[in-house]
C-alpha cells in the first residue's frame, strides 16, 4: 500500500510524527512524505526533532501569504504531484489549509483520503476562523476518519458521513509522551535545554503563553497583551512568550511588551525545548488547539483565550477554562491560579481524556484493516455505529 502523507504546519508535523513512524516499521506500507511549507522554518524544527525525511518538499511558503494565495499554490503543486506518485491512500491531519487542500486535491483525482484528528467542532464556521471549515471539508471527502474521542466520533455521526469512523486517541499524546519521557530521563538534554532560558529567575513561577489564532488578529491581540502588561507587574511569574513569526503576532506583541523586565518574548520554539518549558510552566495561557489536549497530561492548568473550543473534553475535565480575550477575565484568571492553591490544584489534574499513547499504532491498524489488539489490549472493535446508512466499526 502506497501512502503519501500530506502536512505544511509545525503542529501538523509534530501529530504526524508518530504515525509517519509508526508506518515505516510496516513491510506492506510505502509511506512517502510531503511537507508543503505553510510554516516554513518552524516545521523544520519538528523535522529534525523527530529525525524525519520528507521526499518531497513544496516550499510554498511566501511572505504575508492569504489563504487564497496559498490555496492557489497548494492545489498547483499538490495535484501534478498526486497524479505522478499515484498513491493507494492520502493521509492528512488536522484542519490547515494544507489539510483540506490536500483531501481535495486527492478526492479531485479518486484517491481515498484518511483523516487523522477527525470530528472536532465548535460549530461556528467563524471561531476558529479558517480551521472550523477546513476540517469539516476534509471529513466530507474522507473515507476513513480518525477521531481522537467518543465526542468527535458523536460529531461525525450526527453529520451522516460516508467514511468509517474510529476512535483513536490524539496523536500529539503520542508523540507527547515520547518526548517527555526522553527529556525526563535524560540529564544531559534536560540540562541543556534548560540552559536556553537563563533569563528565568528561582522563586518565581512561569506563566507560559502562545498566541497565534488568525481570530485574534487585531483587537484580540490588544487584548491579549493589554492583560500580559498588567500581569508583569507581579513580582512572582516570569511571563515566557514563544511568539509566532506571522507579522500579525509579532507587531502588536513587541510594540506592547517588549519593555517589560520579566516578560519573556522569545523566537519559536523547538518541540523539546517547547515541551520542557511545559514541563516547567505553573499555568499555561493560550488560543492553540495542542496544548489543550498536551498540557493535561503535564498536570498542567491552561487557560485558554478563545470564546469556544473544538475541544471541550478537557473543559469537561476541569483542566482547561476558556477565558476568551477580555481583559478582566484573562487578569482574573491568572491571578486565581497563582493565589489560590487551591484552585491551581483542581484544574492540576493528571487527567487527560484524549488518549494514551497508542492512537499511531491504531491508525496503521486501520489503515492495514487489522484489529488494533495486535499493538496494544487497550482498545477493541465493540460496537457499530450507523454511518451513511452502513453498519461500520468503530475503534473504542
Amino acid at each position: 500500500m502506497k501512502i503519501l502523507s500530506i502536512f505544511g504546519t509545525r503542529p501538523e508535523a509534530i501529530k504526524m510524527a508518530p504515525v509517519l513512524k509508526s508506518l515505516a516499521l510496516e513491510a506492506e506500507i510505502e509511506s512517502l512524505v510531503c511537507t508543503t511549507g505553510q510554516h516554513r522554518s518552524m516545521l523544520r524544527q519538528v523535522l529534525d526533532v523527530f529525525e524525519l525525511q520528507t521526499d518531497f518538499d513544496l516550499d510554498l511558503m511566501v511572505s504575508n501569504q492569504t489563504l487564497n494565495g496559498l490555496s492557489s499554490r497548494l492545489f498547483t503543486a499538490l495535484d501534478p504531484l498526486i497524479e505522478q506518485v499515484k498513491p493507494d491512500r492520502v493521509l492528512v491531519h488536522g484542519d490547515t489549509t494544507t489539510a483540506m487542500v490536500g483531501a481535495v486535491a486527492a478526492f479531485h483525482r479518486g484517491i481515498p483520503v484518511a483523516h487523522v484528528e477527525a470530528g472536532l467542532r465548535t460549530g461556528n464556521l467563524k471561531q476558529p476562523w479558517p480551521e472550523e471549515m477546513n476540517r469539516r471539508v476534509v471529513d466530507v471527502v474522507s473515507d476513513l476518519l480518525f477521531a481522537p474521542t467518543e465526542g468527535s466520533k458523536q460529531n461525525l455521526c450526527r453529520e451522516n458521513l460516508a467514511g468509517k469512523v474510529y476512535i483513536t486517541g490524539n496523536t500529539v499524546i503520542d508523540a507527547l509522551m515520547v518526548s517527555s519521557t526522553r527529556i525526563s530521563l535524560d540529564d544531559a538534554l534536560r540540562a541543556g535545554l534548560d540552559a536556553q532560558f537563563p533569563f528565568l529567575q528561582s522563586g518565581r513561577k512561569i506563566l507560559l503563553v502562545t498566541g497565534h489564532r488568525r481570530e485574534n488578529f487585531g483587537p484580540g491581540f490588544q487584548n491579549i497583551c493589554t492583560a500580559l502588561a498588567e500581569l508583569s507587574a507581579r513580582s512572582d511569574i516570569d511571563i515566557v512568550y514563544p511568539v509566532h513569526l506571522n507579522p500579525n503576532v509579532q507587531q502588536p506583541v513587541s510594540t506592547a511588551l517588549s519593555h517589560l523586565p520579566n516578560v519573556h518574548l522569545i523566537a519559536p520554539l523547538d518541540y523539546l525545548s517547547f515541551v520542557r518549558l511545559m514541563q516547567r510552566a505553573h499555568v499555561i495561557l493560550t488560543d492553540s488547539g495542542g496544548v489543550q489536549e498536551e498540557a493535561p497530561s503535564l498536570g498542567k492548568p491552561v487557560l485558554v483565550m478563545r470564546d469556544v473550543t473544538e475541544r471541550p473534553e478537557a473543559v469537561l475535565a476541569g483542566t482547561v477554562e476558556l477565558v476568551g480575550t477580555d481583559v478582566e477575565r484573562i487578569v482574573t484568571a491568572v491571578h486565581r491560579l497563582y493565589d489560590d492553591e487551591a484552585a491551581w490544584r483542581s484544574f492540576a489534574q493528571h487527567h487527560n481524556p484524549y488518549g494514551d499513547g497508542y492512537a499511531s499504532q491504531r491508525i496503521v491498524a486501520a489503515l492495514l484493516n487489522r484489529t488494533v489488539s495486535e499493538f496494544t489490549a487497550q482498545p477493541e472493535i465493540s460496537h457499530q455505529v450507523a454511518v451513511d446508512g452502513q453498519e461500520d466499526p468503530v475503534v473504542i
